[in-house]
């Protein structure tokens, strides 16, 4: 499953945050954005369990990271 995650960022520490992120398992994008969220992680897991996993724990646990809202895709 493929996931679209937005994050707003501290200000400040984007570039540091962005390098952390980039390291997580499971993250397989990111690029910084304009706009009402400063970036945007491409996330591939499993299941909906490591999915939130990832988020909750790795995403949200990294210092810079203000919040989140994730985006799941589907099959047609």
């Amino acid at each position: 499953m493929v996931a679209f995650v937005l994050c707003k960022l501290v200000a400040g520490l984007e570039q540091k945050t962005v390098q952390q992120i980039k390291g997580v398992r499971g993250v397989k994008d990111v690029y910084l954005t304009f706009g009402g969220w400063d970036a945007i992680l491409v996330a591939e897991c499993d299941t909906i369990d490591k999915l939130s996993g990832l988020i909750v724990r790795e995403i949200r646990g990294i210092h810079g990271v203000q919040t989140t809202e994730t985006l799941v895709t589907t099959s047609l």
